[in-house]
């Protein structure tokens, strides 16, 4: 078959496997595909979401509305009829090589937390909040991540003088908001060098902490302990060492507060374009899995399911992304600012499309005397 032929027969197949989620390839529609280099339906039918999105950021196709794009086509489960040997053996990887290792937990810190303050400072809100915001009454980004971190203080029912674990502390926003509104006493955990550096001095005057550590070095009592974001970070070979840990750093009568991003199944594929450019080793639990790890250490008191406000979170960070792009393009490559939009707008595509979910656990050692009632907000 000639070059030209390929290609060709590429990119039919490509339209018709399209054509089932209303994507047209080099339609008009604003979640249309657009190729400018054919090869990219090769690459795509090839590599599948590899392919989708090292094919981007090498500008072989535009689209004015990836997020949208990403909605449709996981809606109609298109990413199952595209499959690579490539994908089949991140599967294998993910389920039968621990990823989350002491030495290999700290790579993301480094590829994807240290990528700089200042960028992380214009995406995020005023706090620096990198984890989902919860937006029943909000309208904008800072009031959404207020309201999250609100909404964690009151499920915990802290009071001044209690002292707070967050395992993943990030710059700590958390930290800083339980502090100054709720009088409670913070130690954080980070493995990005970056982030406690940077987040020390946000929380000057407070009377909170950061310890550059893993999670399995935990020593201390504490009466509430909050994990925002980190879990994904962990890894289903770890999940019980995780939760082991949270339990034996909580108070007998203690509360810990967990928030993750979860998926709809178990064992289900990693991303491999995630997993090589933004998250190395991360990977997204199931409710069953949560269940099974807890299990003799932990009652869950409480599981509260606010995904969709993930799409809003993420197109926040997206349209401050754009905002203050030409502040950060002469230190960033354009490669990386396509890998970053795409990032962005694929994730919020992915909890619009309910692929994705964010979850609260409210979890008790020995379960809440009477019962524990979530506050009404």
């Amino acid at each position: 078959m000639a070059v030209g032929s390929q290609h060709s027969a590429s990119l039919d197949h490509l339209s018709k496997i399209a054509a089932m989620a209303g994507v047209t390839i080099n339609g008009d529609a604003p979640w249309d595909l657009r190729l400018t280099d054919n090869k990219a339906a090769d690459r795509i039918l090839a590599q599948g979401s590899m392919g989708l999105g090292e094919s981007y950021m090498d500008g072989q196709w535009e689209c004015d509305q990836i997020d949208e794009m990403i909605t449709r086509l996981l809606r109609h489960r298109i990413d199952d009829k595209v499959r690579s040997a490539a994908t089949l053996w991140h599967i294998l990887r993910a389920r039968f090589v621990n990823n989350q290792t002491r030495s290999k937990a700290w790579e993301v810190g480094e590829k994807h937390y240290d990528l700089g303050n200042e960028f992380f400072r214009d995406m995020l809100d005023a706090r620096m909040t990198y984890t989902c915001g919860y937006w029943d009454n909000a309208s904008t980004l800072d009031e959404a991540q207020e309201a999250k971190l609100d909404l964690v203080c009151q499920k915990m029912g802290l009071k001044p003088g209690m002292t707070v674990l967050d395992i993943g502390c990030g710059w700590g926003s958390f930290m800083r908001f339980a502090a100054e509104r709720y009088g409670a006493h913070c130690t954080g955990i980070t493995i990005s060098k970056e982030q406690a550096e940077y987040g020390q001095k946000m929380c000057e005057g407070l009377p909170v902490q950061f310890l550059l550590q893993d999670y399995r070095d935990l020593t201390g009592q504490y009466d509430r302990i909050v994990s925002l974001g980190m879990f994904e970070h962990v890894g289903r070979k770890n999940y019980r060492t995780y939760f082991e840990a949270a339990r034996r750093n909580l108070k007998e009568d203690g509360l810990f507060l967990m928030h993750t991003i979860g998926g709809r199944v178990r064992d289900h594929d990693p991303d491999p374009w995630i997993h090589k450019y933004i998250f190395p080793n991360g990977e997204i639990p199931v409710i069953g899995q949560v269940a099974d790890h807890t299990q003799g250490l932990f009652l869950i008191e409480d599981l509260h399911n606010f995904g969709a406000d993930y799409d809003k979170t993420l197109m926040a960070w997206h349209a401050n992304f754009e905002k203050h792009w030409h502040k950060h393009a002469s230190q960033y490559s354009e490669r990386f600012y396509r890998m970053w939009r795409y990032y962005l707008l694929i994730c919020a595509g992915s909890f619009r499309a309910r692929d994705n979910q964010l979850w609260q656990f409210v979890l008790s050692p020995n379960g809440v005397p009477g019962g524990y009632r979530r506050p009404k907000l």
